[in-house]
């Protein structure tokens, strides 16, 4: 993505969030999640936690559990229905209101991948190549381009399009997909009739979450803080940890990424900065940082794993809301569809 184009949608995205907190009954968000495994504090800070800011601000909010894009680059389905039933636990023990906000899941709603169909027609196989998701996903997984993978975005753009997103939050590497999703809304709009909505990618500001070793939080690498950890997990977890044999505690991200990670964790559910803390702790070493760090997880996840245990117990309430969430999105699909027929003449 050419620098130009970045700070256009750099200034669309400032002018978007500047607007949200007037006006936000203007705007319909589309957001998601790959059910691989559990949340974790990456996610939380990363994303729910704005999801569920702009749910309570009145932004129209559909988040699909996009089930069908976990076999992009995995060969097995094993644990999904668990992963998706823990999803959505820690969906609503964030604070995700299934009332405001519908939850869905890709497989159940046959129009929205219904609209494969067309949108295919609107790209060429150079853009799909060209995608920088597509190609680090491929090189990441060392996975062969399965036909999946390779029409990912297409995917995303039929999640998006068919309940007429208009905003979706993404970080800086995902502003080619949005871009993807502008340029088919685009060409089906002058093609056939005006269906869709070009959608704005909002640039979310969430710093990048560092994992337990520095590197970037992540399921695959192990480093994660899984929302639905007990408290005792997360001590033990957190006290493994990799630091270094450098008793006072300083925030150098570049020669110092274990101990750096650590002050992020708890600058993050503290509100204070990494600086403070780490003059705060001082020559007090590892030991002192990881007991704050500890105390500072804990208490910020205490309210959320308390309702999350509530939901643990109630598998049923769980499946409600997806039957329901799916039940509403295949209302918006099917709607969509039809207009997506009557626009192509295929009516019959």
């Amino acid at each position: 993505m050419s620098n130009d184009s970045f700070e256009a949608s750099q200034k669309r995205s400032n002018d978007i969030r500047a607007d949200l907190p007037v006006h936000p009954e203007k705007y319909l968000m589309l957001t998601g999640d790959r059910p691989t495994g559990r949340l974790h504090m990456g996610h939380y800070f990363g994303t729910i936690k704005e999801r569920v800011a702009l749910q309570n601000l009145g932004v129209t909010t559909r988040i699909v559990i996009a089930d069908y894009q976990v076999i992009t680059d995995r060969d097995t389905t094993e644990h999904i229905q668990d992963n998706v039933y823990n999803m959505v636990m820690d969906y609503l023990a964030c604070g995700i209101d299934p009332e405001k906000t519908i939850i869905f899941t890709h497989s159940a709603v046959p129009a929205l991948n219904q609209l494969m169909l067309p949108f295919l027609s609107l790209v060429s196989e150079a853009e799909l190549q060209r995608n920088p998701t597509v190609k680090s996903e491929m090189e990441a997984s060392g996975h062969t381009l399965t036909g999946l993978l390779l029409t990912y975005p297409v995917h995303q753009a039929c999640d998006i399009l068919f309940c007429k997103g208009n905003i979706v939050p993404v970080g800086k590497d995902q502003l080619p997909h949005i871009e993807q999703t502008r340029q088919i809304a685009r060409k089906f709009n002058e093609r056939y009739a005006q269906v869709f909505p070009e959608p704005e990618g909002v640039l979310n500001d969430a710093p990048e979450i560092p994992g337990l070793d520095g590197r970037k939080m992540s399921k695959s690498y192990g480093n994660a803080i899984s929302l639905c950890l007990t408290e005792e997990e997360t001590a033990k977890l957190i006290k493994k940890s990799k630091t270094d044999s450098e008793r006072s505690i300083t925030f150098d991200k570049e020669n110092r990424p274990g101990v750096s990670a650590l002050l992020t964790t708890a600058a993050l559910c503290t509100g204070r900065s990494e600086i403070e803390i780490a003059e705060e702790i001082g020559d007090a070493g590892a030991g002192a940082l990881k007991k704050y760090v500890t105390e500072s997880v804990n208490g910020y996840l205490a309210p959320i794993r308390e309702r999350r245990r509530g939901f643990e117990k109630d598998l049923d309430y769980i499946k409600d809301i997806i039957h329901d969430g799916n039940r509403r999105a295949n209302e918006i699909a099917d709607a969509t569809l039809e207009e997506v027929r009557q626009a192509m003449g295929m009516v019959y």
